[in-house]
């Protein structure tokens, strides 16, 4: 079983970085214009925040749970291929 992985093109990983610094900039733009008392403001601020890192979050949740996945399947294979190993020498025999 061959896992290759394929990473991601350094134009790929900017033009993503420059995204979310644009977004951020102009949703704290807007949040700067928002005709709101300071207090408004700091709430949409605290929620969008919060927003921002609980999509970071379940996003490495996510990844880690795809990835441990992939490991016990590896081990199972190999467990598998060891077993289909020993049965075949033992029937050769």
């Amino acid at each position: 079983m061959n896992d290759s992985f394929q990473k991601h093109s350094a134009s790929w990983v900017s033009f993503s970085y420059i995204s979310f610094g644009a977004a951020a900039f102009m949703l704290a733009l807007g949040l700067y214009m928002m005709p709101l008392d300071l207090w408004g403001k700091g709430y949409l601020a605290m929620g969008i925040l919060m927003l921002v890192q609980t999509t970071v979050n379940i996003t490495k949740t996510l990844r880690d749970n795809a990835e441990s996945e992939k490991l016990i399947r590896k081990v199972e294979d190999a467990r598998t291929e060891k077993l289909l190993v020993k049965f075949n020498r033992n029937d050769a025999d």
